[in-house]
């Protein structure tokens, strides 16, 4: 449910927030902050389009003809397939995997010398459970009964390059998170 001026809506499954951010025009817009983007499962960065995918869209986007949306998925069927990803068995050595990885990105003693030089604040454990969440639903959409360590990795940079705060020595050696989350594995 969400609450708006003191009354509550009741909100059906399933219920997942997609939000986009314009790196170039900001105005209008507020950044949130650390704990409301901890909630967020994954940064996900899209580039431009390849030159013949840009001319797929334009001719797409711009004829007289548009585009057929077909539904692929129902409600009821998406809420099944979340819980199917919920029963996907984890071993012990994949779970360590990940809990390791998050705490790594923590400037304690056991931290790697960059990341106690380029880090303010690491990511939390909301981290270490959608590193394990998202790669069950990688595991099971590669047709897998189980994750790998291989799963962990591959969705790293998504998971944990918004739950990172850089630090002033990180700003000025021209360091960001993705190069902080790509040493960390290179080290693993």
């Amino acid at each position: 449910e969400v609450t708006v001026g003191g009354k509550s809506y009741p909100l059906e499954e399933p219920f997942f927030v997609l939000a986009t951010q314009n790196p170039i025009e900001q105005e209008g817009t507020y950044p949130l902050p650390e704990a409301q983007l901890d909630r967020f499962m994954f940064e996900l960065w899209i580039d431009y389009p390849s030159e013949e995918e840009e001319r797929q869209i334009v001719r797409a986007t711009t004829g007289a003809t548009l585009p057929e949306v077909r539904r692929v998925l129902d409600a009821q069927r998406i809420v099944e397939l979340q819980r199917l990803v919920r029963r996907v068995p984890v071993s012990d050595k994949v779970i360590e995997y990940a809990v390791d990885l998050v705490r790594d990105t923590r400037p304690s003693q056991k931290a790697p010398d960059f990341v106690r030089r380029w880090v303010r604040w690491g990511a939390g454990p909301r981290a270490s459970q959608y590193l394990i969440l998202g790669a069950k639903t990688k595991a099971v959409l590669d047709g897998r009964y189980t994750p790998s360590v291989e799963d962990v990795r591959a969705i790293a940079l998504p998971v944990l390059r918004h739950r990172i705060v850089t630090s002033f020595h990180a700003e000025a050696d021209g360091v960001g998170t993705d190069e902080i989350v790509r040493r960390l594995l290179d080290g693993r």
